[in-house]
């Protein structure tokens, strides 16, 4: 039999971070960036519900959810689309902006799917350089061409931790050209505190060539419902629902999503949760000479750089006690690691095991 012609598509394909070791049943899963407190208590009581009838199609539009982001945000109810998590909302600005021989701008160490999702449509990616992990307004204008249609930035960045100012921001719209579009991934805006930083969507929401993504994939803790939004200009919203697929949103999904949006009081414990945990491991770390990016989003990225063992020896240390960091090498950053913030006996278990693999050292 012939097998059928298709395209093939040079890119890497996107590499999650480990949640399985061999031989171990048990492990400590701090690579993903996944809610270090789970999901709401309301959730759990939406997964409970046996009358929720899944025979049925769900709501193509999301419309309740919809309406309650817009309540719980203040923006347009028009100008938000739902999708499969934020990747699939990313997949489908690709697709909708982007053709063969067009550019796309990434920051160097960025998340990886702006890249394979620009890749897959034909665009060319271009990298711009960092500054101490930080995404580089000046790096990025100098790499902006007539090819140029769309600039992506996650603010705070992943894997980094590092963020742009609102000014930093504002600035980075206003020298690019007005055609190209600028789509700010606010992912992990919900733990953020320095009063020098806002989220794209409270600058940009009235912006018509600029596009926002949200999840609920972090500090909601459905990650594995995939639940993601985006919210742009009314013309872009209608053209994306015009190639969205048609359920791309589970009913179960769309109402844990809903319910996780009314439990203000588990956003705010996750919040803190995160404050406390992520100071105090970034100083207990720093007696090690590891050093962390500023406390920015539920991770923290370890540089092993002044420290007396590689990022790889520790790594390996900590795999064989069960605990899972996400290696960094996948995005181009050598001698560090990334880790989640997770709950307190997650928490002390990793210091605990770093004290020890320093302590005869």
């Amino acid at each position: 039999m012939t097998l059928p012609n298709f395209r093939k598509i040079k890119i890497e394909a996107y590499k999650p971070g480990r949640s399985f070791l061999k031989k171990r049943l048990n492990v400590i899963k701090l690579s993903a960036n996944e809610s270090a407190l789970g999901f709401s208590p309301r959730v759990k009581k939406v997964l409970k519900n046996k009358s929720i009838k899944i025979s049925k199609y769900p709501d193509g539009k999301a419309t309740e959810l919809r309406k309650l982001i817009s309540k719980k945000f203040n923006c347009d109810f028009n100008k938000i689309i739902c999708g499969s998590g934020s990747d699939e909302v990313i997949q489908m600005l690709c697709q909708l902006f982007l053709r063969t021989g067009d550019e796309v701008i990434v920051p160097k160490y960025s998340f990886l799917m702006y890249r394979i999702y620009a890749s897959i449509v034909g665009a060319k990616v271009v990298f711009s350089k960092e500054k101490e992990f930080k995404v580089s307004v000046d790096e990025i204008i100098k790499k902006v061409t007539k090819k140029t249609k769309i600039v992506f930035i996650a603010n705070p960045n992943n894997p980094t931790g590092t963020y742009l100012s609102k000014k930093e921001l504002i600035y980075l719209r206003k020298k690019l050209k007005s055609k190209i579009l600028l789509v700010v991934d606010d992912a992990y805006d919900e733990y953020m505190k320095d009063k020098k930083y806002s989220s794209g969507l409270k600058i940009f929401k009235n912006k018509k060539n600029v596009f926002i993504l949200r999840t609920f994939s972090k500090i909601y803790g459905i990650a594995s419902l995939r639940v993601g939004w985006g919210y742009g200009d009314k013309k872009i919203i209608s053209e994306l629902n015009m190639i969205k697929p048609p359920f791309n949103v589970n009913k179960i999904a769309q109402l844990c999503a809903i319910e996780s949006l009314k439990d203000t009081k588990f956003i705010r414990k996750s919040f803190k949760h995160n404050l406390f945990w992520s100071n105090k491991i970034k100083n207990r770390l720093e007696k090690f000479n590891i050093f962390c990016n500023k406390v920015s989003a539920n991770f923290l990225l370890l540089n092993f750089n002044k420290c007396s063992l590689t990022a790889n020896i520790v790594e390996k240390k900590l795999l064989k006690k069960g605990l899972i960091l996400r290696e960094t090498k996948t995005y181009g950053i050598t001698n560090c690691l990334r880790l989640t913030i997770g709950n307190n006996l997650e928490n002390k278990l990793f210091l605990k095991n770093i004290e020890m693999i320093f302590k005869n050292v």
